[in-house]
């Protein structure tokens, strides 16, 4: 089954994420180009192909690594919370699916941000700020709302608050990708071996890529 090459890079967007979500918290820094490709998926709406949402498989070679050995091993010493925080986007993004009216003000809301963002750049600040109202205004109205950990004197600076809702918004966008693609969670329990091969074969194939 072929899909599980896509399913697997979707997943990597929601780990990817999830890192970056974690990073932030924790350090109030992550790698600028990740931070974009995130941003970036958010604006693929009609996308041809799996890699078209990242910008290609590349984009999100970070997400496979860590996905492939937090999915082998459930620990991984950089990323503590990175687990619970897939499980979390997971779990909202199935809630956020019941409600055709927030999804239609998404999206509408999504088209005029993606204006701004080809004016000043997927990666400037006044981007994320409103990628994040656009989070607050939706999933955060949610009674199940996701708990971020890390350090207090980076959470509470408004630039570092508004990147990680948009990375929590991004990883929503992969998991809405995920579940389009025959994703379920039962499969991050009986099949792993399947995702993680896939995974694997990503690596070594775009790894060389990278550089």
């Amino acid at each position: 089954m072929s899909n599980w090459r896509d399913q697997g890079l979707a997943l990597a967007g929601v780990f990817q994420a999830a890192i970056l979500v974690e990073r932030l918290a924790k350090t109030g820094t992550a790698p600028a180009e990740q931070l974009e490709t995130g941003v970036y998926s958010l604006f693929q709406q009609n996308p041809e192909t799996t890699e078209d949402v990242y910008g290609g498989v590349e984009k999100v070679l970070p997400g496979l690594r860590g996905a492939r050995q937090l999915l082998a091993t459930r620990q991984h010493p950089e990323y503590t919370d990175c687990l619970r925080y897939v499980l979390s986007i997971l779990y909202l993004q199935r809630q956020l699916a019941k409600k055709p009216d927030l999804l239609s003000i998404i999206g509408s809301r999504l088209e005029k941000a993606q204006v701004q963002a080809q004016h000043f750049g997927v990666g400037h600040e006044n981007v994320f700020a409103n990628l994040a109202s656009i989070y607050s205004d939706t999933l955060s109205t949610f009674r199940f709302r996701i708990q971020v950990l890390g350090d207090f004197n980076y959470l509470q600076q408004e630039r570092i608050a508004s990147q990680i809702r948009t990375m929590l918004f991004a990883g929503v966008r992969s998991a809405t990708l995920w579940r389009q693609l025959g994703g379920r969670r039962m499969h991050l329990l009986f099949q792993r071996k399947k995702l993680i091969q896939a995974m694997d074969a990503l690596v070594s194939k775009y790894e060389t890529v990278e550089h």
